[in-house]
């Protein structure tokens, strides 16, 4: 029996179902009034727009989770949605940041004044000098330091642009892949794809991950208004920690180290993502 066709004939456990079910739900119900709520007050459009994009990024998720552990035969093209859209919300994320800033020429020039003044040593200890960003170890082996303006901003903007094309395309190659039956998600096999394309994401993630921490660290106090780390926190958990959970979770199916009850009932390592992406993520919005 080929795993489609079993996955056409497995439904997942009811106490899954309606444990997912009423988690779903009360993520829909705080979405929509945190929308509803940015909507009734749209004062400030330039920075309240992109920050809508991020809030329906949750909702999204949690919809297309539930849907995918209901029927996991249509978790690979129903994810595709998911994976453009949080291409999107990476957009929307440095865009609202941008504007909170006051905009792309104000940030350029707030970070070529900060360059010349000196600064208290903020998240993972990089320090300025001479308006310029020294690599915390071992990227200072790799990198040359960035100096502060344009120059570091195009680098934190290709690094988010360079994410947001890797995610589209590998969600599409996903898609193909597995109609011919080699995608083989959370499988580790040399004949499939999930493996090498794990790897590619792992490092594109990384790469603008890096980069959004060293934007964070510059702009962290010009931005104390909005609570910057709490955000920073919680879009990085929804769009990078979702992904590695994932992984994590395939790995530890292909070590034999996931034998919870939990895992045995649901059967599936999409499932069991799945199922604690329906659970967690309503908790993204009370940050």
């Amino acid at each position: 029996m080929k795993i489609t066709d079993y996955l056409l004939g497995y439904s997942p456990p009811i106490w899954a179902t309606l444990i997912a079910g009423v988690f779903v739900v009360v993520t829909l119900s705080l979405s929509m009034y945190l929308v509803l709520e940015h909507l009734y007050s749209y004062k400030n459009p330039e920075e309240q727009k992109f920050l809508i994009g991020v809030i329906l990024m949750v909702p999204l998720y949690a919809v297309e989770s539930f849907v995918s552990l209901v029927d996991p035969s249509i978790s690979v093209d129903f994810s595709i949605l998911r994976d453009c859209y949080e291409s999107f919300a990476m957009y929307c994320f440095e865009r609202y940041l941008v504007a909170c800033l006051g905009g792309e020429d104000r940030t350029i020039e707030f970070m070529k004044r900060l360059g010349h003044a000196s600064s208290k040593t903020p998240l993972l200890e990089l320090d300025y000098e001479k308006g310029t960003i020294k690599h915390p170890f071992p990227m200072n082996y790799i990198l040359r330091p960035w100096k502060l303006g344009q120059w570091f901003y195009q680098v934190v903007k290709f690094a988010i642009v360079q994410y947001m094309i890797i995610k589209s395309l590998t969600a599409l190659l996903a898609v193909f892949l597995e109609a011919f039956g080699v995608y083989c998600e959370g499988e580790f096999k040399w004949g499939c794809g999930y493996p090498y394309m794990a790897v590619i994401l792992n490092f594109s993630q990384s790469w603008a991950l890096y980069c959004l921490i060293q934007f964070y660290a510059v702009t962290k106090d010009e931005l104390a208004r909005i609570n910057p780390l709490a955000k920073f926190l919680t879009f990085k958990s929804i769009v990078f920690l979702t992904w590695w959970q994932g992984v994590a979770i395939a790995l530890f199916y292909a070590l034999g180290l996931f034998r919870s009850p939990i895992a045995e009932g649901l059967q599936f390592k999409s499932s069991v993502q799945n199922f604690i992406i329906c659970i967690e993520y309503r908790w993204a919005l009370l940050l």
